[in-house]
């Protein structure tokens, strides 16, 4: 589609469309992934890299403007430039006053580090382009040993195919059923100032977690879901019992429907567990989760809720609506189904380049800004990592959740971003961002 300046344009997708009224200080609807080599970064390299990949996913160089009626992305010439790492994580990209591309790439030592603003793509979408980035990298850092043509990711996508809204592709009228909503039990606590978030990072051996996993009889996602959910319930009283914990688990679609998108193609799925009415011990969680699971992961259910989100977005009457209305309709709704979630899980699974690449790369690893708990986890050959968000001081759930990973055999290396005291005592030791990061012990 084109505006009338003849400058291409396209709608939000689906899931994007909630981002632009509901980012902010406090939650700057932004997310993270970061590629830690094991050799200094070149900049200039970089910046050659970039410019490359930017050809590869054209879309990707558009900004969000805002109309009437809605939100849209236009195309832009801006170019991105690489800048090293000196904002705290996951800053703002959105400013509605400014126009901006939607994404920053950054590097400090060894880190090459990709931040994107939720309107534009999912961990999905952008993982194809980071990729595509760290590979062209390494084919011009090291030309001489990868040769003049080094093969590269398994993503050939055309820029249609990149920027397909595939919520439009597969909506097919089939209203879902909306479960009720029920408040959900909430962290509480001291947050730290600034709206900062607190990072907390634990890198493990891969081959150990599959085999901790498969001693319970279930998968890494359920088996962490199930420990999450134990460690929140551990600085619970009897009277907070009451509520449910609630964990928000995003599901890839592209798992389910064929879709090349880079864009968002995602759904979120609730699993909740009333410790008032069901076990407490990890052994007896493990099997209700995977019950909830296998529930939720079906080929209906996702479609009920895909239609169900669609369906609001097709309605005529809500599409008359001016934008200043249909901003503060979705705060509220967005406030409301925020109270119905605890914490939330995310698995990107595992990331794969050209064998290779290899030698050059330690790991990935993937967070997110929020304004609740969230764990963020992705491997990549031996090395996962396992990525607490959050606000709040206190770090209770995650001193539990990795104490329990190292006391049944899986060794954890801790790494976490400054606090505010560290950087003001010494700006150069401690600066903000993965700058920053500081490595903790090794639990064994």
């Amino acid at each position: 589609m084109k505006s009338k300046k003849n400058t291409p344009w396209r709608r939000l997708d689906n899931a994007a469309k909630i981002f632009p009224p509901t980012s902010g200080k406090r939650d700057p609807k932004v997310f993270r992934f970061a590629c830690e080599l094991r050799e200094p970064v070149e900049p200039e390299i970089l910046q050659t890299a970039l410019d490359v990949t930017m050809e590869l996913f054209p879309g990707y160089r558009s900004v969000l403007r805002h109309g009437f009626f809605w939100y849209y992305l236009e195309a832009s010439d801006l170019k991105p430039q690489v800048r090293k790492e000196a904002s705290p994580l996951c800053s703002p990209i959105y400013d509605r006053n400014v126009s901006t591309l939607l994404f920053d790439v950054t590097y400090f030592d060894r880190r090459i580090s990709l931040e994107v603003y939720h309107a534009l793509a999912d961990g999905t979408g952008a993982l194809q382009f980071l990729r595509a980035l760290v590979c062209r990298y390494l084919a011009l850092r090291h030309r001489e040993e990868l040769g003049e043509t080094p093969p590269q990711p398994d993503y050939d996508a055309s820029e249609t195919e990149q920027m397909a809204d595939s919520f439009q592709k597969y909506y097919d009228k089939k209203k879902g059923k909306k479960a009720p909503l029920k408040f959900a039990y909430k962290l509480k606590g001291p947050k730290l100032p600034e709206y900062r978030i607190k990072v907390i990072e634990g890198v493990m051996p891969v081959p150990e977690v599959l085999k901790l996993a498969h001693s319970f009889q279930t998968t890494v996602t359920v088996l962490f879901t199930s420990l999450l959910l134990c460690a929140i319930h551990e600085g619970m009283s009897r009277r907070e019992e009451k509520k449910p914990v609630v964990i928000s688990v995003p599901v890839n679609l592209r798992n389910y429907f064929a879709s090349e998108s880079a864009r968002n193609f995602f759904a979120l799925m609730a699993i909740s567990y009333d410790f008032s009415r069901q076990p407490a011990e990890l052994e007896q969680v493990i099997p209700e989760v995977a019950r909830a699971f296998r529930e939720n992961l079906t080929l209906e259910k996702l479609k009920q809720h895909m239609n169900s989100l669609i369906a609001i977005e097709k309605n005529v009457a809500a599409r008359a609506v001016p934008l200043l209305i249909k901003d503060v309709s979705m705060r509220a709704a967005y406030w409301f189904s925020a109270q119905a979630e605890t914490a939330a899980v995310s698995n990107v699974g595992q990331i794969k380049l050209p064998e290779v690449y290899a030698p050059y790369i330690r790991l990935f690893d993937v967070f997110t800004s929020t304004d609740k708990l969230q764990i963020c986890m992705c491997s990549y050959r031996e090395n996962m990592v396992v990525s607490f968000t959050d606000p709040l001081s206190s770090a209770d759930i995650q001193k539990y959740f990795f104490r329990w990973l190292a006391s049944h055999g899986v060794p954890v290396e801790l790494t976490t971003n400054p606090t505010e005291e560290e950087e003001r005592v010494s700006e150069k030791e401690h600066p903000p961002g993965d700058a920053g990061r500081r490595k903790g012990r090794v639990f064994n």
